[in-house]
Parts: structure tokens; C-alpha cells; sequence
């Protein structure tokens, strides 16, 4: 597989800023949660989505020791190690330490990550030593499929 396009990855995911949140949504301007941003920018820089996204609770990630963000990722997507990611990759984080990873984000640029976040929606911000260490997986887009 060959990577996408950074640049193209980081403008198709600024065009999702101001985004509101809503969780399990994937509708730019409309709304959207981590993933369905993950799944936007998806269909704008490779094509559609390679298979329906199941529903799922909130807590879905507090339970279970499967890293299913990082399963689905790694069948479609390019994994890198996180020290290595650059603008463009996606990122995978773990919110609490032993918790499996179930936040998104888009890195942007050496320094910042865009990503959505309850009550706030699609943000872009410093990726701040709390973040950066909780970053467990790290892919890039592929090419148009």
C-alpha cells in the first residue's frame, strides 16, 4: 500500500473544523464523534468505506481487551510506530493507562492533532505531553482505493 497524500489528508481534515460533536455521527457541519471524523476524511481521500461501522455505547472501550480501533485500522490502513507518525497520520489513544485505545485524532502539523471532542466538537490543538504519551497506535491513509 502506498500512503496518501499528507497535505491532502490534513486539508480534508480542517474542512471538518467547527464541526459539532454527536456521538456516532459522520456528517461534516452537521456532526460528528472521533471516529466518524476518522471516517470522513476516509471517504474524501481514499473512497468509501470498506464495511458499515457497528453501533456502539460510550463505554464500549472501558470493557473487553481487544484493541478493536487498532484491529479495523491495521486491515486498511498503513501502521507506523507513534514515534515515527508525522502530519497526516492518524493517531489511536489510550485515555486512561491499561484502558485499550479508543480515541482519534489527525496529527496536523509537528505539534498539533485535530480531533472531536464531546462538547467541544472538531478542534485543532497542541498536542501537549499529556496527549503525545497517550498515543498507542499511529496509521497513514492509503491512496485511493
Amino acid at each position: 500500500m502506498t500512503p496518501a497524500d499528507s497535505d491532502r489528508v490534513i486539508a480534508a481534515a480542517r474542512t471538518w473544523l467547527g464541526t459539532p460533536y454527536h456521538d456516532q455521527a459522520s456528517l461534516r457541519a452537521v456532526g460528528c464523534d472521533c471516529l466518524g471524523l476518522a471516517r470522513g476524511v476516509w471517504r474524501e481521500v481514499v473512497g468509501p468505506e470498506p464495511f458499515p461501522i457497528p453501533p456502539y455505547s460510550r463505554d464500549w472501550g472501558e470493557t473487553g481487551p481487544r484493541e478493536v480501533l487498532a484491529e479495523a485500522a491495521r486491515r486498511m490502513m498503513i501502521e507506523v510506530a507513534p514515534a515515527e507518525a508525522g502530519p497526516g497520520a492518524l493517531v489511536l489513544f489510550r485515555m486512561m493507562p491499561r484502558a485499550i485505545a479508543k480515541h482519534v485524532g489527525i496529527l496536523t502539523r509537528p505539534g498539533s492533532f485535530l480531533h472531536a471532542y464531546e462538547r467541544l466538537g472538531v478542534i485543532e490543538e497542541p498536542l501537549t505531553p499529556s496527549w503525545r504519551r497517550r498515543i498507542a497506535f499511529a496509521f497513514l491513509f492509503p491512496e485511493e482505493v
